[in-house]
Parts: C-alpha cells; sequence; structure tokens
C-alpha cells in the first residue's frame, strides 16, 4: 500500500479517537522535550506516539545556515514525512518554520508563548562585554543587533544544540554567546543573563511551539483545535506576516514582537538592521488583533519605505 493511501486511510479510520497520533519531531534535546510537551497536552503516551526524524540541519553543523538552504534544513523532512503520511503532525519551534509552508500543509495549533527573549551567556549584559571580544552566533539577526551597539566586537558563526554552544562558550572559545530563553527553561538550564525585549527584540516567532499538520487532514486538525492558544496565535500571524511582506530571507536581520495591549488589541514593534548593524530601522504600531496580518504587512511597508541601500540588499539577497 502506497503512504499516499495509508494517509488517507488513517484519516478515515476512527483516527479522532482510537488512534494515536504519529507526532514527528527532530531528534535535539529539545525537540524532543517540545515534542513531548504537545504529546502531554494531546492526551499522553496513548494519544500520540514520537517518531524521530533526522533533518538535514541536524546533519550539517559545519557551516551557517544562510550558506547551506537556511530555514528549510529544519523542516524539509518533517513536510515530507507529514505528505507522504509517514506522521500525522510535526512539532516546530515557530522561529525555524519558514513563512510559506509547503504546499498541502497547515499551521494547526500553536502553544501559548514561552518567554521570547534572548540570554546572553558569558557576560553580564551588551555593555559588559570585554572591548574586542569575540561573540558566536550564527543568526544574522543577533549578529546584526550585537554590531549595532557594539562594533569594536568580533562576530564568528557558532552551531550546535544548546549544549554544544554552552560547553564552547565554557572553554572560551568563543567568549560569549546568545540562546533562547524558551529553550533554556524547557531544558532545564539556568545560564546567562535575559536581554529585555524594551532594547534587544527577539526573533519572529521566538519562544513559541507549532504544530503543522496536512492541510486536508480533518479529523487531526480537529484533534488539535483545542490547543490552539488565540492571543499567540495572533501574535505570531502578526509577526510572520511582517517577516512575509518584507521578504525576509535567511540572510537578513530582522527582529519582531507582537503582544495583546489591551482589550482587542495588538502591539508590533519591528527592527531591520543591514548585515554590519550600521543601518537600523524601527517600527512601531498597535492594531486590532483580530487582523494581525494586516498589522504586519503595514508595518513591513513602512519598513521597505524608509530601507536604506544596504538594508534593501540584504532582503533581497537570495534565499
Amino acid at each position: 500500500m502506497s503512504s499516499t493511501h495509508r494517509a488517507h486511510d488513517r484519516a478515515h479510520d476512527g483516527i479522532s479517537s482510537t488512534v494515536p497520533l504519529r507526532l514527528g519531531t527532530r531528534g535535539s534535546p529539545l525537540a524532543l522535550v517540545q515534542a513531548r510537551m504537545v504529546a502531554e497536552a494531546l492526551g499522553g503516551v496513548e494519544a500520540a506516539t514520537i517518531v524521530t526524524i533526522r533533518t538535514a540541519g541536524d546533519r550539517m553543523q559545519d557551516r551557517p545556515l544562510r550558506e547551506i538552504g537556511g530555514k528549510a534544513l529544519w523542516t524539509r523532512e518533517l513536510d515530507r514525512a507529514l505528505l507522504e503520511g509517514a506522521i500525522d503532525l510535526a512539532v516546530h519551534s515557530m522561529k525555524d518554520v519558514e513563512t510559506r509552508l509547503a504546499e498541502g500543509l497547515a499551521l494547526a495549533a500553536v502553544l501559548p508563548r514561552d518567554d521570547p527573549r534572548d540570554h546572553l551567556v558569558g557576560a553580564a549584559g551588551i555593555a559588559a562585554i570585554p572591548p574586542g571580544a569575540t561573540v558566536g552566533t550564527s543568526s544574522p539577526r543577533r549578529a546584526a543587533q550585537l554590531l549595532n551597539r557594539r562594533p569594536d566586537l568580533s562576530v564568528v558563526a557558532l552551531r550546535g544544540n544548546v549544549e554544544t554552544r554552552l560547553a564552547r562558550v565554557g572553554s572560551g572559545q568563543p567568549q560569549a554567546t546568545f540562546l533562547a530563553a524558551a529553550g533554556l527553561a524547557r531544558l532545564g538550564i539556568r545560564a546567562g543573563v535575559p536581554l529585555p525585549l524594551d532594547t534587544w527584540l527577539p526573533a519572529v516567532a521566538q519562544g513559541v511551539i507549532g504544530i503543522t499538520v496536512r492541510a486536508a487532514d480533518a479529523a487531526v486538525l480537529a484533534r488539535l483545535a483545542g490547543l490552539d492558544h488565540r492571543e499567540t496565535r495572533a501574535a505570531v500571524e502578526a509577526e510572520r506576516a511582517l517577516l512575509s511582506g518584507l521578504g525576509g530571507s535567511c540572510h537578513s536581520a530582522i527582529a519582531a514582537h507582537a503582544e495583546p495591549c489591551g482589550a482587542g488589541r495588538l502591539r508590533l514593534r519591528a527592527e531591520v538592521y543591514s548585515p554590519d548593524g550600521r543601518d537600523m530601522l524601527r517600527h512601531e504600531a498597535e492594531g486590532c488583533a483580530a487582523e494581525p496580518y494586516r498589522l504586519g504587512q503595514e508595518a513591513a511597508d513602512d519598513l521597505l519605505r524608509r530601507a536604506s541601500p544596504a538594508i534593501r540588499r540584504s532582503l533581497e539577497a537570495p534565499a
């Protein structure tokens, strides 16, 4: 029987109530913790079984993502497993999910957002990093933010899971790095100091766990509907609409954060940088939480209208 036929059969065999969902995830310690969080939210081991899938991003750790395929390296194999019927849903860190999902897939649910901030590991704050120090990150956003504030510092590529990066900083090579607060908390690791949102915006959708499914799989969509957190969904849609409107790629330095700011209102703050951090634009606006896409698109339009040549080139760089 083909994988397509298996997927079709599962969608019509009572899966909504009697068959454990096959939950696909990457195999990193953090990804597995996040998968278990989703499984527990669905009802535990009787409701979901975890299927580990090794992605290209896990296999290729020696080069920056922007040189070898960008965010798709974290999601391509999971997307394929979904479309072929090998799994029923895939769990992602939403900051790693491309703004345009693969055809035939849908974002079924997002869990309540955890702490969206970055932690700085290796110093008590940006100003406390020693002059001329080396800071490790493979994020164009973090690199540009850092160089904007501390052009005296050197940025070197640093990839690997949380434990690997902490070990590298512990050995002094590099002297500091950044890690997402949510990831540290999910792993039960205390490290670094949080950088305030007022002065250091995170990546789009940072701190959010998302679940993708086959768009036509009504039974699975129905089972996941109760997991979708409305306020987090609105914030994520605004931030991702901003990213989509800017046309940003894995080469772009874009930071954003949306949050409720009153009854039915959503505030979006965004920044876009040139890769070297010299040029930076800010945008802040409020809008109707029921129209998050509009809020994000208007922010993108404003930033594009004011973008310097260096920022515009980074946004137009091939993905």
